[in-house]
């Protein structure tokens, strides 16, 4: 039921059933094991799932790098396979160094995850050393069959491209998020290894896979432990629907394929909006390959489960007790910088008015609306339903309701200062150094100084009837001066009126 602008999310799930077929059909008539069409079908999803570059050209790059990434790990794999101990050291050696690579971007994030993804799918199918050469042919059939429908047959990129991703963070050494997620993700991979064999010697690896997925995309403490809650609750919906849907099928290849489609569909649809969504469909998929497999039990299933609920648990205990960072001190870099996107962007509508062709406020308009959902993410673990902080959780719904405002304010101003016809009010100076006060209040530890930006306008300004770029700057301005009660409340206080209170976001 999310809104899906353009049907963007539609086409891209269409477009990776098609995809990840074509991996499969041509790994097929390749005459290649079903152990190889599997390898080779998981990697043409991972080439649609994880290339997100900001244009196609860098994605074409990082498509064609992957196999660099992945043939080193598949070779260890196997390798390794029957040296259980070299094999679990080599395996968090490559956690470590895939979640460290996300400091090179999206690429380095994309090679990361599919040198993680090869060294596992080894280990989910028991491939053996006798058996690389043709899953290096299956994986190099898919990531072409993925890449000439990615940019051939359907290029959606050309027309609606990603956009750039807000830059990660500041930070140096271990306080580098990259850094620190490296040594909380491998430290939690280790220990779920360790007692996932404890539980299975042969499917411990669903354990080390949940350990490394909550950390995909997470920066705190709090959204850390909410994707975990996400991944338990929508593997238990998928092990229920895989009793109801798998186990009758017992493999059956036809009907098996078609919900295997539908599964890649609902995994592509739900990911951008529903983490519990799409790890039902990955669930329910893991239960349909281990039918074509000829190995799926009511057994294996809750063993799933069980694995699942140790990848969670470590990752939550590595998220609190290894170089934790906490939600308050994410919400505040994120929410301080999509503050700063405003006054960028006041400052370059401004010109703009005033005649400068230079200026362009919409690109920083733009950024905002990338920072907000940013700050979302941030603050989910607050306004949870069952966060048990209701003060918090109460200031994080305003917080968000007014940098939502302040968003449309902004798009409204970047529009107007747009129009060539916008003419220069000698009002807009004014209102724009009162909004840029404004946000420099808010990011001052000082109340005294949101206390002198929140002072009124003089009664001719007051009284002056406000329309086009002076309309959203008042606008822009009344919303700042309401955020500094939720910003400056203490982190376990009840809302104060603001200039009062310590300096606290969310």
């Amino acid at each position: 039921m999310a809104p899906d602008p353009g049907h963007l999310r539609l086409r891209n799930a269409t477009r990776a059933v098609v995809g990840i077929a074509l991996a499969v059909a041509a790994a097929e008539l390749a005459g290649l094991s079903l152990t190889a069409s599997i390898t080779g079908g998981l990697a043409a999803l991972l080439a649609l799932f994880t290339v997100a570059d900001t244009t196609v050209r860098a994605q074409r790059v990082s498509t064609a790098l992957l196999p660099a990434a992945g043939f080193p790990a598949l070779a260890l794999a196997t390798a390794l396979h029957a040296m259980p101990l070299a094999r679990d050291a080599a395996f968090v050696a490559v956690v470590f160094c895939g979640v460290y690579a996300r400091r090179w971007g999206p690429r380095g994030h994309a090679l990361g995850i599919f040198a993680f993804m090869q060294y596992f799918v080894v280990q989910f199918l028991h491939a053996t050393p006798g058996q690389l050469p043709e899953l290096y042919a299956a994986v190099g059939l898919a990531l072409v069959a993925a890449a000439v429908v990615r940019f051939v047959l359907w290029p959606i990129e050309r027309r609606t491209p990603p956009p750039a991703a807000p830059a990660p963070l500041p930070g140096t050494g271990l306080g580098r998020p990259t850094t620190r997620q490296a040594v909380q993700a491998t430290v939690a991979c280790a220990l779920a290894l360790a007692v996932g064999q404890l539980l299975s010697d042969e499917r411990w690896y669903w354990a080390v896979g949940t350990a490394w997925w909550i950390f995909v995309n997470t920066a705190s403490r709090g959204e850390t432990l909410v994707r975990g809650f996400r991944r338990v609750l929508g593997t238990v919906i998928g092990i229920v629907a895989g009793l109801f849907l798998a186990l009758p099928l017992n493999g059956a290849a036809a009907p098996t394929a078609a919900l295997v489609a539908l599964c890649v569909f609902g995994i592509f649809y739900t990911a951008p909006v529903s983490y519990s969504w799409m790890m039902l469909a990955v669930t329910v998929m893991a239960g349909l390959l281990y039918g074509l497999l000829g190995v799926l039990t009511p057994e294996l299933l809750v063993l799933r489960l069980a694995e699942t609920a140790i990848g969670a648990l470590f990752a939550a205990l590595a998220v609190v007790l290894v170089l934790p960072v906490t939600t308050h001190a994410t919400n505040d870099a994120w929410i301080q910088r999509a503050l700063l996107a405003v006054r960028r962007c006041t400052a370059e509508a401004a010109e703009r008015l005033a005649g400068s062709p230079g200026a362009d406020p919409a690109r920083h308009a733009a950024e905002l609306e990338l920072l907000l959902g940013r700050v979302r993410m941030s603050l989910a673990p607050l306004v949870h339903p069952l966060s048990p902080f209701r003060a918090r959780k109460a200031r994080a719904r305003q917080v968000l309701a007014l940098l939502d405002d302040c968003a449309r304010e902004v798009r409204g101003l970047a529009a107007v200062a747009a129009d060539p016809d916008a003419g220069h009010d000698a009002r807009l100076a004014a209102a724009c150094w009162r909004v840029e006060a404004a946000v420099e209040a808010l990011m001052s530890p000082e109340p005294s100084r949101a206390r002198a930006a929140a002072e009124p306008k003089t009664a001719a300004e007051a009284e002056a009837p406000a329309s086009g770029p002076l309309a959203h700057l008042r606008g822009l301005e009344q919303l700042l001066v309401q955020l500094d009660a939720p910003l400056r409340s203490a982190p376990r206080s009840p809302l104060v009126r603001a200039g009062q209170g310590n300096h606290g976001l969310v």
